[in-house]
């Protein structure tokens, strides 16, 4: 894909006019505790972005996606260091909608709607902020 340094991807997975989010955990420690919060997380070792951002979903919702399935894709730099982060957006079944489970991070794994998550003030900012990009130009 591109050379650029990452550090994370995120995926925004939708069906309809809903997208699944998953509550983060409460831990003082990480960042965002208890927000609202698409799935996906840290790169490790070498993975593509992709790569990366597939694995963060398998763990975290319990689904294999392809990644030949995304269909959107954005390259977010940090505003204050050399790496960034990306997003990826995919539409699901039905089926995989209903299968569905959180992992071992994260308290709910749930379906939300694009709008009320957009409005929602216990979500991660920038990430509403991506998700709207993603929404309003697909």
């Amino acid at each position: 894909m591109t050379g650029a340094l990452f550090h994370g991807a995120k995926a925004v997975l939708y069906r309809g006019a809903r997208l699944m989010v998953m509550r983060r955990d409460d831990i003082p420690t990480i960042p965002w505790p208890g927000r609202i919060d698409l799935p996906g997380g840290a790169r490790e070792g070498g993975e593509s972005p992709e790569i990366c951002c597939a694995r963060e979903v398998l763990e975290e919702t319990g689904l294999a996606i392809d990644t030949a399935r995304f269909s959107w894709r954005r390259f977010h730099p940090d505003p204050f260091g050399a790496s960034g982060s990306w997003l990826f957006a995919a539409e699901i079944a039905e089926a995989e909608e209903a299968a569905m489970q959180l992992g071992d991070e994260g308290q709910a794994l749930w379906m939300m709607e694009v709008d009320a998550y957009l409005a929602a003030t216990d979500a991660i900012p920038k990430q509403q902020e991506r998700v709207r990009v993603f929404w309003t130009g697909r």
